[in-house]
């Protein structure tokens, strides 16, 4: 059965890449090829008079886990009377192999009730493989951020622990030391106990950097959950920064793998960073909410706000740090205009099913 095609479309539609075809779905259900140009056998390995004569073969070629996907399409197609586009695999008897289409094709409805389409089939395996790949290696890259960051932070954490612990152990010990040597200088040699004095208060100088640069490392609050890291990191910044910041938290409790609760705060803090250097803010407001599964954690200026420019210069490392966590923790990373101005940080990740929503009904 040759096309109902006026010659020159034919001779078009032969040398068409891919397949070009009519395609009708009757008002029983059955269906049909009333056209199928010469591209059927390379695109799907059977002749166009096989597959007209046995229509229904179309949908067997199609993967059983990619049938419902193409159905579904087809009856929104024919009740919308919009544009099909469909891309699924297809497996090839005559090549035992599995193909990549993609279907174009535009419907209209006929007047015994039955929906006809004329479109093209691609052959789109090259395309679709390239980018599988693109996303398994995505994928691999986000992997391996994912298990640095890890690594950082146990590293953070060993490294803060020793100097914690020996060097401030040490010097605690020095200071003690100090205290009984000064206690027996003689007296009245004022050289002797100026110096004496000095190394002392250098003493002092030297544990609060321990201190700072443990904390800087890894906090120890962070040990109690994310909520208490978050107050201490809240009160630093405004401290150090002269920033007004606040937190509002919609929950009581909130119990995080440890893992998430590190990243989260991370998150935070590299947020906070960059409002203090770039953001001209006066006013920071740090929000944690808990709502059907979902943990959304903003971080609200009232700065001079982001930049599209900003957002694409090649050293943003901090905003790309920061999508990369909360991408690691399958959740989402947004960055917005906040109302009134400035700018707002958004990270949302789902929480295991078992965690409750315990709130307190208030901000």
């Amino acid at each position: 059965m040759r096309p109902s095609l006026p010659t020159a479309l034919h001779h078009i539609a032969a040398n068409a890449p891919g397949l070009v075809y009519q395609f009708r779905r009757h008002p029983d259900g059955s269906v049909s090829f009333p056209y199928l140009s010469d591209g059927c056998l390379a695109l799907l390995g059977i002749n166009a008079a096989e597959l007209q004569a046995e229509p229904e073969r179309f949908l067997s070629l199609v993967l059983p886990e990619d049938r419902p996907a193409y159905l579904e399409s087809m009856q929104s197609s024919a009740t919308s009377l919009w544009s099909w586009n469909w891309e699924g695999r297809i497996w090839v008897e005559a090549w035992k192999d599995v193909k990549w289409i993609n279907l174009r094709s535009t419907p209209h409805a006929l007047p015994d009730g039955s929906v006809q389409w004329e479109g093209i089939m691609s052959n789109i395996t090259e395309s679709k493989q390239e980018q599988l790949e693109v996303r398994a290696s995505r994928a691999r890259l986000a992997e391996l951020t994912a298990h640095i960051e890890r690594v950082k932070e146990q590293e953070r954490e060993r490294i803060a622990r020793e100097i914690h612990d020996d060097l401030g152990g040490n010097l605690t010990a020095i200071k003690m030391a100090l205290a009984m040597l000064a206690a027996r200088l003689p007296e009245g040699d004022e050289t002797l106990q100026q110096k004496a004095a000095y190394v002392d208060s250098l003493v002092d100088r030297t544990i609060d950097a321990v201190h700072r640069l443990t904390l800087d490392l890894r906090p120890s609050v962070l040990d109690f959950g994310l909520l208490p890291a978050l107050e201490w990191q809240v009160k630093e910044f405004e401290a150090q920064a002269g920033i007004a910041c606040t937190l509002q938290a919609s929950m009581k409790e909130l119990e995080l793998d440890p893992e998430q609760a590190t990243a989260l705060f991370r998150i935070a803090q590299e947020a906070l960073t960059n409002i203090a250097k770039h953001a001209q803010a006066s006013a920071v407001t740090v929000k944690l909410s808990r709502s059907r599964g979902v943990l959304t954690l903003k971080i609200v200026d009232n700065g001079r706000g982001i930049r599209p420019a900003d957002r694409a210069k090649p050293d943003s490392f901090g905003l790309r740090g920061m999508a990369e966590r909360a991408r690691a923790l399958g959740g989402t990373f947004n960055l917005n205009h906040a109302l009134g101005g400035g700018t707002e940080v958004a990270i949302k990740i789902r929480l295991p099913a078992h965690a409750p929503d315990v709130t307190m009904g208030h901000e």
